[in-house]
């Protein structure tokens, strides 16, 4: 079971590397489940030493699943008086690659947050 557990965390540790040089907007896992299936599926042998260990992963999955998110937590309410350089809004993100997501999708969506003065 430890080799097989030691297999699928090299493969993704492989996808997280792959995501890190070519800076890709996609999440290392998803990156290392694609070669995984890619390896799975070139080598079935590969398959069968790992069901195991992937069974009992499945069967506890809920415990090790936490989900990756983005989000905006706002310091001032509509109305609110506010300081000059006081920060409006803080934006949260699990992952380097969703944070430049969602600063991107801001740019190039001014309209989003409008400011009156």
């Amino acid at each position: 079971m430890l080799q097989a557990l030691t297999a699928l965390l090299l493969f993704q540790l492989a996808g997280e590397a792959l995501v890190q040089f070519f800076v890709l907007p996609i999440p290392g896992p998803v990156i290392g489940l694609a070669l995984l299936f890619a390896a799975m599926s070139l080598r079935p042998a590969i398959a069968d030493r790992l069901r195991e260990s992937a069974a009992a992963l499945l069967q506890h999955l809920s415990l090790l699943f936490v989900p990756a998110g983005v989000g905006v937590m706002l310091h001032a309410r509509l109305g609110d008086d506010v300081a000059q350089g006081q920060p409006l809004m803080t934006v949260h993100a699990e992952a380097e690659g969703e944070l430049a997501y969602a600063l991107e999708f801001a740019a190039a969506n001014p309209d989003i947050v409008q400011l009156e003065a």
